[in-house]
């Protein structure tokens, strides 16, 4: 079996807020082989310059696109070919976009390889530790606290015992912040666990500040309160903060989330597929756990990634807990055409062979944006 085509498919919604919402938009890959069978991965970047990574040309052979790196390669040769990318992408890659690009790539080529061989992506991550994982619903903040409080109360009814809130408004003034929580747990009571993302808002100082001063709030954690460059900071909250500090969407590589495990000492790792593809993240994963740090994934987007990370947590002994994007974009919530369930708060591993879900073309048609 050979790889005949590697596409990037931009997904956008007819109108992008100025939020830091990923949801509103999507870079989707497409791998197509000689043997009629096609890969599905999802990238969480730039939509237009992971494009761009695909398709370019090459200029030497340290600068190549992906595409032209992998037409006919064995896509089951997951390894080898993310060392291909890697080191045909060395003069201006080794981190950010293009690793990025990459991830959604390997996702794709992990869909064609549990497809050919008959068997769930987590199998062949030699997985298996739990069938199905708690989910917890992570939204954006709403402008107002009762807005807010509304999505916890959906929350809530939908079975959900854990969710998340973050980004803006919040985290700009500490009396606002407290109206916020206050809502949210008044609405969720006292049985449901909560997090806050911060969204990189303060300094280490603020930071251990509004740990104490959210303490009636009991946070299950708090998620990237710092720039992700402030290691050090890091290290400092991590130490001497009572609630658990969670980071790791905004790294892509092993090497990042060493120094943030090493140096920046946090207590919780968020891996995210399409960021750091399912070969790294197995990588990142065992990491962790020499470490005695638990994984979660962070996933924002398509249910192609919430599928590769409920993988990847069946994969290793330290996941506990699955981000859930709870946003009501039409593009994350209608993408697949046999989308991951939540029941009583929980999402299923899926079973069937590859990640598990295939995109409705009728919704690529509809969002995808032509040159």
């Amino acid at each position: 079996m050979k790889i005949t085509n590697v596409e990037g498919l931009y997904l956008r919604l007819p109108e992008i807020q100025a939020r830091t919402d990923s949801s509103q938009d999507a870079l989707i890959v497409r791998i197509s082989t000689d043997a009629a069978i096609t890969g599905w991965g999802e990238v969480d970047a730039s939509p237009h310059v992971v494009k761009a990574i695909i398709d370019a040309p090459p200029s030497h052979t340290l600068v190549n696109g992906l595409r032209h790196l992998l037409v006919g390669e064995d896509p089951l040769d997951t390894d080898r070919l993310w060392g291909r990318m890697y080191e045909g992408t060395l003069y201006y890659g080794r981190e950010g976009v293009v690793i990025q690009a990459m991830a959604g790539v390997d996702l794709a080529l992990w869909d064609i390889k549990g497809k050919a061989l008959g068997e769930p992506v987590y199998k062949l991550l030699n997985g298996g530790y739990r069938t199905s994982v708690r989910a917890y619903a992570s939204n954006m903040f709403q402008s107002t606290p009762g807005a807010t409080a509304e999505r916890a109360r959906a929350a809530r009814d939908a079975g959900y015992t854990a969710v998340k809130f973050g980004w803006e408004p919040f985290g700009e003034d500490p009396e606002q912040d407290c109206a916020f929580l206050e809502a949210i747990r008044r609405e969720i009571g006292e049985d449901m666990e909560l997090m806050l993302d911060v969204g990189h808002a303060w300094d280490a100082h603020t930071t251990l500040e509004r740990a104490r001063l959210f303490e009636p709030y009991d946070l299950f954690w708090i998620e990237e309160p710092l720039h992700p460059d402030d290691l050090d900071g890091y290290a400092v909250v991590s130490r001497e903060c009572e609630i658990p500090i969670a980071a790791g969407e905004e790294e892509c590589t092993v090497t990042g989330f060493n120094r943030l495990m090493e140096i920046g000492r946090v207590d919780v790792v968020q891996v995210d597929p399409s960021r750091v593809g399912l070969t790294q993240a197995m990588t990142i994963a065992m990491l962790a756990q020499s470490s005695g740090i638990p994984v979660v994934n962070h996933t924002f987007t398509t249910d192609i990634n919430v599928a590769a990370s409920l993988h990847l947590l069946a994969s290793v002994p330290n996941a506990f807990l699955m981000e859930y994007c709870a946003e009501p974009s039409e593009i994350s919530r209608s993408l697949a055409r046999n989308p991951i369930v939540i029941v009583d708060g929980h999402a299923r591993v899926p079973e069937e062979p590859g990640l598990g879900v295939e995109p409705d073309p009728a919704v690529i048609e509809k969002y995808l944006v032509r040159p």
